[in-house]
Protein backbone atom coordinates (compact mmCIF):
# COMPACT_ATOMS: atom_id res chain seq x y z
CA UNK A 1 0.00 0.00 0.00
CA UNK A 2 1.12 3.56 -0.69
CA UNK A 3 1.92 5.97 1.73
CA UNK A 4 2.30 9.50 1.93
CA UNK A 5 5.68 9.19 2.95
CA UNK A 6 7.03 8.35 -0.21
CA UNK A 7 4.50 10.97 -1.98
CA UNK A 8 5.91 14.10 0.53
CA UNK A 9 8.80 16.20 0.44
CA UNK A 10 8.42 15.50 3.89
CA UNK A 11 8.94 12.04 3.82
CA UNK A 12 6.01 11.29 6.33
CA UNK A 13 2.46 10.51 6.67
CA UNK A 14 0.55 7.17 7.07
CA UNK A 15 -0.62 5.28 4.49
CA UNK A 16 -3.28 5.51 1.51
CA UNK A 17 -6.49 3.80 1.24
CA UNK A 18 -6.83 4.22 -2.36
CA UNK A 19 -4.60 6.31 -4.79
CA UNK A 20 -6.14 7.49 -8.20
CA UNK A 21 -4.18 9.54 -11.02
CA UNK A 22 -6.54 12.22 -12.42
CA UNK A 23 -6.16 14.71 -15.21
CA UNK A 24 -8.65 17.80 -15.65
CA UNK A 25 -11.96 18.28 -15.60
CA UNK A 26 -13.64 14.81 -17.37
CA UNK A 27 -11.93 12.64 -15.35
CA UNK A 28 -12.25 14.38 -12.03
CA UNK A 29 -15.92 14.83 -12.35
CA UNK A 30 -16.03 10.87 -12.87
CA UNK A 31 -14.26 10.38 -9.88
CA UNK A 32 -16.35 12.26 -7.70
CA UNK A 33 -19.57 10.98 -9.19
CA UNK A 34 -18.33 7.15 -8.24
CA UNK A 35 -17.29 7.84 -4.84
CA UNK A 36 -20.32 9.50 -3.81
CA UNK A 37 -19.88 11.42 -0.23
CA UNK A 38 -16.69 9.37 0.61
CA UNK A 39 -14.03 11.65 1.41
CA UNK A 40 -11.58 12.73 -1.42
CA UNK A 41 -7.97 14.55 -1.17
CA UNK A 42 -6.73 16.21 -3.73
CA UNK A 43 -2.63 15.41 -3.90
CA UNK A 44 0.41 17.94 -5.69
CA UNK A 45 3.51 17.52 -5.64
CA UNK A 46 3.64 17.15 -1.83
CA UNK A 47 6.13 19.76 -1.10
CA UNK A 48 3.50 21.94 0.97
CA UNK A 49 1.85 18.87 3.26
CA UNK A 50 2.03 17.45 6.42
CA UNK A 51 0.01 13.91 7.09
CA UNK A 52 -1.18 12.08 10.16
CA UNK A 53 1.31 9.24 10.45
CA UNK A 54 -2.70 7.14 10.67
CA UNK A 55 -3.00 8.52 6.61
CA UNK A 56 -6.18 9.06 4.88
CA UNK A 57 -9.34 7.15 5.04
CA UNK A 58 -10.78 7.84 1.65
CA UNK A 59 -9.75 8.35 -2.35
CA UNK A 60 -6.54 10.50 -2.92
CA UNK A 61 -6.85 11.98 -6.07
CA UNK A 62 -3.11 12.96 -7.42
CA UNK A 63 -3.19 15.32 -10.30
CA UNK A 64 -1.12 14.31 -13.42
CA UNK A 65 -1.83 16.16 -16.00
CA UNK A 66 1.08 18.26 -17.48
CA UNK A 67 0.49 19.92 -20.86
CA UNK A 68 1.09 23.28 -21.90
CA UNK A 69 -0.19 25.35 -24.76
CA UNK A 70 1.39 29.01 -25.14
CA UNK A 71 -0.36 31.75 -27.31
CA UNK A 72 1.20 35.40 -28.10
CA UNK A 73 4.72 36.63 -28.48
CA UNK A 74 4.93 37.72 -31.96
CA UNK A 75 7.83 36.29 -34.12
CA UNK A 76 8.18 40.04 -35.42
CA UNK A 77 8.86 41.39 -31.87
CA UNK A 78 5.50 43.43 -31.60
CA UNK A 79 3.90 41.87 -29.14
CA UNK A 80 5.88 41.85 -25.70
CA UNK A 81 3.93 39.29 -23.91
CA UNK A 82 3.08 35.66 -23.89
CA UNK A 83 0.55 33.73 -22.72
CA UNK A 84 0.92 30.55 -21.10
CA UNK A 85 -1.53 27.57 -19.91
CA UNK A 86 -0.44 24.76 -18.08
CA UNK A 87 -1.98 22.10 -16.52
CA UNK A 88 -2.19 21.23 -12.78
CA UNK A 89 -0.32 18.06 -12.44
CA UNK A 90 3.24 19.63 -14.22
CA UNK A 91 6.03 19.98 -12.19
CA UNK A 92 6.56 23.62 -11.12
CA UNK A 93 10.30 24.50 -11.13
CA UNK A 94 10.60 22.57 -14.69
CA UNK A 95 7.99 25.05 -15.82
CA UNK A 96 10.05 27.88 -14.80
CA UNK A 97 13.56 26.27 -16.17
CA UNK A 98 11.42 26.20 -19.56
CA UNK A 99 10.34 30.10 -19.31
CA UNK A 100 13.51 30.95 -18.73
CA UNK A 101 14.82 28.79 -21.81
CA UNK A 102 12.59 30.68 -23.84
CA UNK A 103 13.60 34.23 -22.13
CA UNK A 104 9.93 34.92 -20.64
CA UNK A 105 10.02 36.57 -17.77
CA UNK A 106 7.81 37.01 -14.91
CA UNK A 107 8.41 34.05 -12.45
CA UNK A 108 11.98 33.72 -12.91
CA UNK A 109 12.61 34.43 -9.27
CA UNK A 110 10.30 31.44 -8.22
CA UNK A 111 13.31 28.98 -9.30
CA UNK A 112 13.51 25.98 -7.17
CA UNK A 113 10.23 25.94 -5.77
CA UNK A 114 9.25 22.44 -5.14
CA UNK A 115 5.49 20.73 -6.12
CA UNK A 116 3.21 21.11 -8.76
CA UNK A 117 1.41 24.16 -10.94
CA UNK A 118 -1.56 23.60 -9.73
CA UNK A 119 -0.75 24.11 -5.83
CA UNK A 120 0.83 27.81 -6.90
CA UNK A 121 -2.40 29.74 -7.13
CA UNK A 122 -3.47 28.15 -3.45
CA UNK A 123 -0.64 29.02 -2.14
CA UNK A 124 -0.03 32.26 -3.75
CA UNK A 125 3.41 30.53 -3.92
CA UNK A 126 6.06 33.66 -3.72
CA UNK A 127 9.74 33.76 -3.31
CA UNK A 128 12.81 36.56 -3.59
CA UNK A 129 10.35 39.32 -4.43
CA UNK A 130 7.60 37.50 -6.82
CA UNK A 131 4.55 36.01 -6.20
CA UNK A 132 2.28 33.71 -8.59
CA UNK A 133 -0.66 36.60 -8.14
CA UNK A 134 2.20 38.97 -10.48
CA UNK A 135 1.52 37.28 -13.75
CA UNK A 136 -0.95 34.88 -12.89
CA UNK A 137 -4.40 35.69 -15.54
CA UNK A 138 -6.76 32.84 -14.43
CA UNK A 139 -7.34 29.47 -12.83
CA UNK A 140 -9.14 26.97 -14.15
CA UNK A 141 -11.04 24.85 -11.69
CA UNK A 142 -13.33 21.24 -10.69
CA UNK A 143 -16.54 22.88 -8.62
CA UNK A 144 -17.52 19.56 -6.05
CA UNK A 145 -20.44 21.03 -6.03
CA UNK A 146 -21.90 21.82 -9.55
CA UNK A 147 -19.43 18.40 -11.18
CA UNK A 148 -18.48 21.59 -13.60
CA UNK A 149 -15.47 23.82 -14.69
CA UNK A 150 -15.25 27.28 -13.25
CA UNK A 151 -12.54 29.39 -14.37
CA UNK A 152 -12.08 32.33 -11.93
CA UNK A 153 -10.08 35.61 -13.29
CA UNK A 154 -7.34 37.15 -10.32
CA UNK A 155 -9.72 39.71 -8.81
CA UNK A 156 -11.97 36.82 -7.77
CA UNK A 157 -9.04 34.83 -6.09
CA UNK A 158 -8.87 36.62 -2.95
CA UNK A 159 -4.88 36.90 -3.49
CA UNK A 160 -3.20 37.67 -0.21
CA UNK A 161 0.40 37.33 1.42
CA UNK A 162 0.56 32.77 0.77
CA UNK A 163 -3.13 33.28 0.78
CA UNK A 164 -6.00 32.55 -2.04
CA UNK A 165 -9.73 32.05 -2.00
CA UNK A 166 -8.76 28.09 -2.53
CA UNK A 167 -6.61 27.35 0.30
CA UNK A 168 -9.34 28.26 2.49
CA UNK A 169 -11.94 25.98 1.01
CA UNK A 170 -11.68 22.39 -1.12
CA UNK A 171 -14.86 22.86 -3.19
CA UNK A 172 -12.43 24.04 -6.25
CA UNK A 173 -9.72 21.62 -7.14
CA UNK A 174 -7.37 23.42 -9.65
CA UNK A 175 -6.77 22.30 -12.69
CA UNK A 176 -5.11 24.60 -15.27
CA UNK A 177 -3.15 27.60 -14.55
CA UNK A 178 -3.01 30.82 -16.91
CA UNK A 179 0.26 32.90 -16.74
CA UNK A 180 1.20 35.76 -19.12
CA UNK A 181 4.88 36.26 -19.35
CA UNK A 182 7.19 39.65 -20.81
CA UNK A 183 9.20 38.46 -23.54
CA UNK A 184 12.55 39.65 -24.56
CA UNK A 185 14.88 38.03 -21.64
CA UNK A 186 15.32 40.26 -18.92
CA UNK A 187 14.07 39.50 -16.08
CA UNK A 188 11.29 41.50 -13.62
CA UNK A 189 12.95 43.88 -11.49
CA UNK A 190 14.48 42.83 -9.14
CA UNK A 191 12.65 43.68 -5.55
CA UNK A 192 14.33 41.70 -3.08
CA UNK A 193 17.54 43.06 -1.83
CA UNK A 194 19.62 39.55 -1.21
CA UNK A 195 18.71 38.72 -4.41
CA UNK A 196 19.66 41.93 -5.90
CA UNK A 197 23.13 41.70 -3.93
CA UNK A 198 23.82 38.37 -5.76
CA UNK A 199 23.19 39.70 -9.11
CA UNK A 200 25.53 42.69 -8.59
CA UNK A 201 22.28 45.41 -9.01
CA UNK A 202 20.39 47.82 -7.45
CA UNK A 203 16.79 46.74 -6.08
CA UNK A 204 14.39 47.42 -8.94
CA UNK A 205 17.24 47.00 -11.25
CA UNK A 206 17.17 44.05 -14.02
CA UNK A 207 19.24 41.35 -15.25
CA UNK A 208 18.74 38.51 -17.52
CA UNK A 209 16.35 35.79 -16.39
CA UNK A 210 18.79 32.94 -16.76
CA UNK A 211 21.26 35.10 -14.39
CA UNK A 212 18.16 35.21 -12.03
CA UNK A 213 17.67 31.67 -12.03
CA UNK A 214 21.25 30.81 -11.51
CA UNK A 215 21.50 32.64 -8.58
CA UNK A 216 18.20 32.02 -7.18
CA UNK A 217 19.10 28.05 -7.35
CA UNK A 218 22.47 29.53 -5.69
CA UNK A 219 20.83 30.71 -2.33
CA UNK A 220 18.11 28.60 -2.49
CA UNK A 221 20.43 25.65 -2.07
CA UNK A 222 22.22 27.22 0.58
CA UNK A 223 19.70 27.48 2.91
CA UNK A 224 18.51 23.59 2.00
CA UNK A 225 15.78 25.01 -0.09
CA UNK A 226 16.49 22.75 -3.76
CA UNK A 227 15.39 19.38 -3.61
CA UNK A 228 18.14 16.59 -2.64
CA UNK A 229 17.56 12.99 -1.67
CA UNK A 230 21.13 13.06 -0.40
CA UNK A 231 20.29 16.23 2.33
CA UNK A 232 18.25 15.52 4.93
CA UNK A 233 17.83 19.54 5.27
CA UNK A 234 15.49 19.53 2.34
CA UNK A 235 13.26 16.59 3.65
CA UNK A 236 10.86 19.51 4.39
CA UNK A 237 8.02 21.24 3.31
CA UNK A 238 10.65 24.48 2.49
CA UNK A 239 9.59 27.46 5.10
CA UNK A 240 7.36 26.00 7.97
CA UNK A 241 6.10 29.71 9.58
CA UNK A 242 5.01 32.64 7.18
CA UNK A 243 6.04 36.08 8.03
CA UNK A 244 3.43 37.66 10.22
CA UNK A 245 1.96 40.52 9.00
CA UNK A 246 0.83 43.06 11.84
CA UNK A 247 -0.79 46.26 12.93
CA UNK A 248 1.96 49.07 13.23
CA UNK A 249 0.70 48.93 17.10
CA UNK A 250 1.15 45.49 17.58
CA UNK A 251 4.49 45.70 15.77
CA UNK A 252 5.51 48.91 17.89
CA UNK A 253 5.09 47.04 20.81
CA UNK A 254 6.04 43.72 20.44
CA UNK A 255 9.07 43.80 18.22
CA UNK A 256 12.46 45.07 19.29
CA UNK A 257 14.01 47.53 17.80
CA UNK A 258 16.60 45.65 15.51
CA UNK A 259 13.95 43.29 14.31
CA UNK A 260 13.32 43.34 10.44
CA UNK A 261 10.60 45.39 9.84
CA UNK A 262 8.35 45.79 5.71
CA UNK A 263 5.62 47.32 4.61
CA UNK A 264 2.71 45.40 3.83
CA UNK A 265 0.10 48.21 2.97
CA UNK A 266 -2.84 49.03 5.12
CA UNK A 267 -0.78 50.45 7.99
CA UNK A 268 0.62 46.61 8.50
CA UNK A 269 4.12 45.84 9.22
CA UNK A 270 5.43 42.40 8.01
CA UNK A 271 8.15 41.11 9.97
CA UNK A 272 10.58 37.88 9.71
CA UNK A 273 9.72 34.19 11.46
CA UNK A 274 12.80 33.52 10.74
CA UNK A 275 14.35 36.48 13.01
CA UNK A 276 11.81 35.67 15.48
CA UNK A 277 12.46 32.02 16.06
CA UNK A 278 16.24 32.51 15.84
CA UNK A 279 16.14 35.29 18.59
CA UNK A 280 13.22 33.27 20.55
CA UNK A 281 16.60 31.09 21.21
CA UNK A 282 16.44 28.46 18.61
CA UNK A 283 19.13 27.85 16.69
CA UNK A 284 19.97 25.45 13.20
CA UNK A 285 19.59 22.30 14.19
CA UNK A 286 17.69 22.74 17.49
CA UNK A 287 15.06 19.63 18.42
CA UNK A 288 16.78 16.83 18.70
CA UNK A 289 16.55 16.13 22.14
CA UNK A 290 12.74 16.69 21.73
CA UNK A 291 12.44 13.98 19.00
CA UNK A 292 15.44 11.42 19.06
CA UNK A 293 16.94 13.59 16.45
CA UNK A 294 14.43 12.32 14.11
CA UNK A 295 13.54 16.06 13.42
CA UNK A 296 15.14 18.81 13.91
CA UNK A 297 15.17 22.69 12.10
CA UNK A 298 17.45 22.54 9.46
CA UNK A 299 21.44 22.90 9.27
CA UNK A 300 21.22 26.11 7.06
CA UNK A 301 17.80 27.83 7.38
CA UNK A 302 15.39 27.96 10.97
CA UNK A 303 12.11 28.26 8.96
CA UNK A 304 12.57 24.57 7.43
CA UNK A 305 11.54 21.78 9.98
CA UNK A 306 13.33 18.70 8.61
CA UNK A 307 13.20 15.25 8.86
CA UNK A 308 16.60 13.78 9.42
CA UNK A 309 15.50 9.95 8.65
CA UNK A 310 12.55 8.16 10.53
CA UNK A 311 10.73 10.72 11.70
CA UNK A 312 7.04 10.75 11.66
CA UNK A 313 4.49 13.48 11.61
CA UNK A 314 4.03 13.41 15.33
CA UNK A 315 7.84 14.46 15.63
CA UNK A 316 7.60 17.47 13.24
CA UNK A 317 4.42 18.58 14.74
CA UNK A 318 6.31 17.65 18.62
CA UNK A 319 8.99 20.75 17.16
CA UNK A 320 6.91 23.49 15.50
CA UNK A 321 4.58 23.43 18.92
CA UNK A 322 8.20 24.30 20.72
CA UNK A 323 8.95 26.85 18.22
CA UNK A 324 5.37 28.43 18.40
CA UNK A 325 5.02 28.37 22.11
CA UNK A 326 8.77 30.15 22.32
CA UNK A 327 7.63 32.78 19.79
CA UNK A 328 4.81 33.70 21.53
CA UNK A 329 5.97 33.52 24.85
CA UNK A 330 9.20 35.49 24.02
CA UNK A 331 7.41 38.31 21.44
CA UNK A 332 4.02 37.70 22.39
CA UNK A 333 3.71 37.10 18.23
CA UNK A 334 1.96 33.47 17.50
CA UNK A 335 3.23 32.26 14.02
CA UNK A 336 1.14 30.29 11.71
CA UNK A 337 2.13 27.02 9.75
CA UNK A 338 2.18 27.31 5.82
CA UNK A 339 1.77 23.83 5.25
CA UNK A 340 -1.74 22.02 4.64
CA UNK A 341 -1.88 19.62 8.09
CA UNK A 342 -4.24 16.57 7.35
CA UNK A 343 -5.55 14.35 10.23
CA UNK A 344 -3.95 16.95 12.79
CA UNK A 345 -3.60 20.33 13.70
CA UNK A 346 -0.80 22.67 15.68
Amino acid sequence: MTSFAELTTFRVGGPITRLVDVAGVDELAALFAEVGDEPVMVLGGGSNLLVSDDGFAGTVARMVGDGLAVSGGADDGSDDSVDVIVEAGANWDALVEYTVEEGWAGIEALSGIPGSVGATPIQNVGAYGQEVADVLTAVRTFDRETGTERRFAPADCNFAYRDSLFKRTSRFVVTAVEFRLTTGGTGAPVRYAELARTLGVEVGGTAPVAAVREAVLGLRRSKGMVLDPDDHDTWSAGSFFTNPILTAAVAGAALPDDAPRYPAGDGLVKTSAAWLIEHAGFSKGFGAELTGGRATLSTKHTLALTNRGGASATDLLTLARAIRAGVLDRFGIELHHEPVLVGHTL
